[in-house]
């Protein structure tokens, strides 16, 4: 493994990285390195941090619209399913990694940069789950197509902070909150306990990861005397190009900080609300 000079610097490697064993052990030590306190928050010449992540040859990625939406109760559509998760845990693992680095000049207190290696950490973890889980049922990540949604949101908020935590942790992770349940339940009453275990380890650890966002989220509107959730409305209305829709998991996103004062009147927000900054 390169050595890495800083934070800033590992992060953007492991980003860059198209090998995905090798991101995932890049995030991994990085983590460890960084716990331990054994590295700098930057350093001058450290690695440019790359504006799209380094990806293998496959999967394709093709728009939303082009996806197949396969039943739970046949093979093939536990596959997508797995598939699926496994793409956005991958890009879950790039986005932690990116808002480490391209805000390591954010006079941020070093528990930030604390709180994001963990999540990428465990969104690591979760790309390992879902890839055994997948192996398990004869498959491989990158078997089938996926879509690039979730990394459009960095780009749209790579040069502001406040943007990143509104849009990722608040609106992508805590979707998540809302959906995983359900796909659990489901899981279960056809008998893939297996399955429903991975997605379980996901939710727990997702909590956390957007009590995450919510916690610097707030910190930053505290530090600029403004309240939170109107501020988050409006960074949504101005950054997010998707449908803020229910149902809410009203109980998991409250636990995470995220009471319902946030998305309350957000929800018809679509492409046809963007509005440029």
């Amino acid at each position: 493994m390169v050595p890495v000079r800083s934070l800033r610097d590992g992060a953007a490697r492991a980003v860059a990285e198209a090998g995905l064993d090798r991101k995932v052990a890049l995030t991994r030590h990085l983590y460890t390195a960084w716990m331990g306190r054994r590295l700098s928050l930057r350093d001058p010449l450290d690695h440019p941090i790359p504006d799209r992540p380094g990806r293998p040859e496959k999967p394709a990625l093709v728009p939303p619209r082009q996806l197949k939406r396969r039943s739970l109760k046949t093979l093939d559509g536990r596959i997508a399913l797995l598939h699926a998760i496994a793409h956005i845990e991958l890009n879950a693992i790039d986005l932690a990694l990116d808002i480490v680095a391209r805000f390591a000049t954010e006079p941020m207190p070093r528990s930030f940069f604390d709180g994001w290696m963990l999540v990428a950490f465990e969104e690591a973890k979760h790309f390992g789950l879902v890839s055994k889980r997948l192996e398990q049922f004869g498959a491989n990540y990158g078997d089938l197509p996926a879509h690039d949604g979730l990394w459009q949101a960095a780009q749209d908020t790579r040069h502001h902070l406040f943007a990143r935590l509104a849009i990722v942790p608040l609106v992508l992770e805590a979707r998540g909150l809302d959906v995983t349940p359900s796909m659990i339940d489901q899981l279960l009453a056809i008998g893939d306990k297996d399955s429903a275990a991975v997605l379980r380890v996901i939710y727990e650890d997702e909590k956390g990861h957007v009590a995450t966002g919510a916690k610097w989220f707030r910190f930053c509107c505290a530090r600029q005397g403004i309240a939170p959730a109107p501020a988050f409305q409006r960074l949504v209305r101005q950054h997010f190009h998707g449908q803020v829709k229910p149902p809410f998991n009203d109980l998991a996103r409250a636990a995470a900080g995220l009471t319902p004062t946030f998305w309350r009147g957000l929800a018809s927000v679509s492409n046809s609300d963007h509005r440029a900054d």
